[in-house]
């Protein structure tokens, strides 16, 4: 891996390298100039393959449903109160229709999502294909559509061949926390009209425009019982009847959304173990010290239990609202440090294998686990976040009783978070979809240390993380990682830093589609680079614009209706048979644009043997203005025939040759008229030379008189059924004929 220029090089951060293609262009990402795209050549583009049986066959692709109990419905247990809901989703899908899920936060549109994919598994040809829409742009939603359904690695089609590789897709498309709304949305749908989309969008998006294809479903909260029985079911329970009248008060003031009882239920469960420890202190006191009253323990400890029970109150409606605070302190140790970072990191959490190198926590997952059974996260395809609201309960605490320090502040539980980030991205044994799984981590670490006043951790992570997120094809999140890095080499006065990060936006800027915002990037580029004394970057960046430019010059000669040609040159290959064609070998490639020419040159001889059939299996008769020989003495030709050269030469003048040699010349045509010939009779000439009048031409003297022509040459207008001839050299040689003697 190439080390970059500037200030960045002795930081000792190898960032990552390597090539992919975006639409017809080869992008060369972490060059030692900055990343770098031109034109690929034709035996490098990809062959996209369609993907058939996606939820059977490829279940990894996108990600994986929801886990916890935000996500009821998706394993063992049935989802309550949505069988409604899911057959009327079901019914809309089956009619191709598109459908967005609507509702508060904590609604539940998650669990009922995975449970309407779940059951959607036969409705379409290819299947269900998963994807997460958590703060992502269209451009990678549509991406992340064509992984899922076509094998192509390192390949991002620009929106025409989207268009184009999307359009026979068949599948429900179902996408959970889309930001996307308006145009956008509209555009993302538009790219594959054959697939039914059921979308879930953050709350408070605003409703569809008039003759959208998408239909909103509001998810409305649970009914009494099924809130009542989903706290018991979470609870590991049946609850008494002080705790039903408090479920029954939590259902009014919550309008019946399952988030709140999943955390009821997390209380109840911390209830418990209050109960449980007053039972075994109520056991240990009477075996040690005993009863100084004679008091008789009941035979059942169910009893007892319950008796203990009255002695610790439930938390009241307003606390049982907002109960972030009262779950915190049920947590273990290890749990708590991980909330602390999520906390610092705007509410991403890192995935398990992070946290013993950021939080010193061995036992990873389990903490995320206990997060996410008090209601305080939620797992979506393997990536961890807080839920609603806790954020906000739970970040403007400087510190409180609990120990918690403030999460920007300086040296906090997000320090170093930066360089081990830094550190993992160019490892080599990181994949890029790993990369990817961890995108939104990285930049929240980025926002994190921005806002602690460290901008040399982020230079230093954003330069890491930059060329590994442009491979992962995450270039949403690689455009944020380019906007940080260039704020903090601003805020740091590095002009060597602010000219990579604006080559590598002119880069992204180009490979998007957005040719003027490339120019003014790369031009910033240039000035900057050089203001450093980078030459060899300002070169790179003065190459990058001048190819930009030569395209736009070329684009506006061709004129806007002009068709790409190796757009054109890729869609006839296309149509060659896959056993000739190679995915990634050129001498494959060369052999079927061969096999192509071949093919066109069988059709044009056929075509001209059937022309030449047809000519000899006309009547034998003269026709009129064939010859010399068949106009009457005294007249001469007033025109030459089609496909033949006038001579400009006088009688008994002589004309050089015009590239046509006696051999290639048309001979006598086979018919009577021409074997009956006597000697005084002139023999057209292959030439534009002439002869004496009443001197016979002499016969050929060489071994091998030219053959007859199967074509005799005709004065007579093409007709429909035999095409013009050809004006080539070798048709248009054709000498007229001699006149007659006197």
């Amino acid at each position: 891996m190439g080390q970059p220029s500037g200030e960045f090089r002795g930081d000792g951060v190898r960032p990552r390298s390597g090539e992919l293609v975006s639409g017809e262009r080869l992008v060369v990402v972490g060059g030692p100039e900055g990343s770098e795209a031109r034109h690929c050549p034709d035996e490098w583009l990809p062959q996209p393959r369609r993907i058939r049986g996606l939820v059977q066959a490829r279940p990894e692709l996108g990600p994986s449903p929801a886990v916890g109990p935000l996500a009821l419905g998706t394993g063992d247990l049935r989802l309550l109160d949505r069988d409604g809901d899911i057959e009327a989703l079901l019914g809309q899908l089956r009619e191709g229709r598109s459908v967005r899920l609507v509702g508060q936060a904590g609604s539940g549109r998650s669990a009922l999502l995975a449970a309407v994919a779940e059951a959607a598994a036969e409705l379409a040809p290819d299947g269900v294909v998963r994807l997460g829409g958590y703060r992502r742009t269209a451009a990678d939603l549509a991406q992340e559509l064509f992984a899922a359904t076509h094998h192509a690695p390192d390949f991002r089609p620009d929106r025409e061949q989207l268009a184009e590789l999307l359009a026979p897709v068949a599948a429900v498309v179902v996408v959970d926390d889309v930001e996307l709304a308006g145009d956008e949305l509209e555009d993302l749908l538009a790219l594959a009209p054959e697939c039914a989309f059921l979308l879930t969008t953050v709350p408070g998006a605003p409703p569809t425009p008039p003759g959208s294809r998408l239909r909103d479903h509001l998810v409305a909260g649970l009914s009494r019982p099924a809130c009542l029985t989903l706290a018991a079911r979470l609870a590991g329970r049946r609850l008494d009847d002080a705790e039903r009248a408090w479920a029954v008060d939590l259902w009014f003031e919550s309008e019946g959304l399952p988030l709140r009882f999943v955390r009821a239920a997390a209380l109840l469960r911390r209830r418990d173990i209050a109960v449980d420890a007053l039972v075994a202190a109520q056991e240990d006191r009477r075996s040690v010290f005993g009863f100084a009253n004679p008091y008789e323990l009941p035979r059942d400890p169910a009893e007892l239990e319950n008796e203990l029970r009255q002695q610790v109150p439930l938390p009241s409606v307003g606390e049982s609202a907002a109960p972030a605070r009262r779950l915190v302190q049920g947590l273990g140790e290890s749990a708590r440090r991980v909330l602390r970072l999520a906390l610092a990191l705007g509410g991403e959490c890192p995935t398990a294998p992070h946290l013993p190198a950021l939080l010193d926590v061995g036992l990873g997952e389990s903490a995320l686990q206990e997060l996410v059974d008090a209601g305080l996260a939620v797992s979506v395809g393997g990536h961890h976040r807080l839920t609603e609201g806790v954020v906000a309960a739970l970040a403007p605490d400087a510190e409180d009783e609990d120990g918690f320090p403030a999460p920007f502040a300086p040296g906090g539980i997000a320090h170093g978070a930066a360089r081990h980030l830094a550190w993992w991205v160019g490892h080599a044994s990181v994949s890029t979809r790993q990369v990817a799984a961890e995108a939104e981590v990285i930049l929240a670490v980025l926002r994190a240390e921005r806002d602690a006043g460290r901008p040399e951790e982020v230079l230093r992570l954003a330069r890491a993380a930059a060329p590994a997120l442009a491979l992962s094809l995450r270039w949403g999140a690689w455009e944020k990682a380019l906007q940080l890095g260039l704020e903090a080499a601003r805020t740091l006065g590095a002009n060597a830093e602010q000219g990579w990060f604006h080559h590598e936006a002119g880069v992204l800027a180009l490979c998007a589609g957005s040719p003027q915002r490339a120019v003014a990037e790369l031009e910033a580029a240039v000035a900057l680079r050089a203001a450093a004394g980078e030459q060899r970057g300002a070169a790179g960046a003065r190459r990058m614009l001048d190819l930009l430019r030569a395209e736009q010059t070329a684009a506006l000669t061709a004129g806007p209706a002009a068709t790409p040609v190796r757009r054109r040159t890729m869609r006839a290959i296309a149509q060659v048979p896959g056993r000739l064609r190679g995915r990634a070998s050129g001498g494959a490639r060369r052999t079927a644009m061969a096999a192509g020419a071949a093919v066109m040159a069988l059709g044009v001889l056929g075509t001209a043997v059937g022309v030449a059939l047809s000519q000899s299996e006309e009547p034998s008769a003269k026709q009129p203005g064939t010859s010399a020989d068949d106009l009457p003495p005294g007249d001469t030709p007033s025109s030459p025939r089609p496909g033949t050269t006038p001579s400009a030469t006088a009688p008994g003048s002589t004309a050089p040759a015009t590239g046509a040699s006696p051999a290639d010349s048309p001979s006598e045509p086979a018919s009577p008229s021409a074997t009956h010939r006597t000697s005084n009779s002139p023999k057209p000439s292959s030439t534009a030379s002439s002869t004496k009048p009443g001197t016979p031409n002499p016969p050929n003297p060489g071994p091998n008189p030219p053959a007859p022509s199967t074509n005799p040459p005709s004065s007579a207008p093409p007709t429909a059924s035999t095409p013009p001839p050809d004006p080539s050299p070798s048709t248009s040689a054709s000498s007229s004929a001699a006149p007659p003697s006197p």
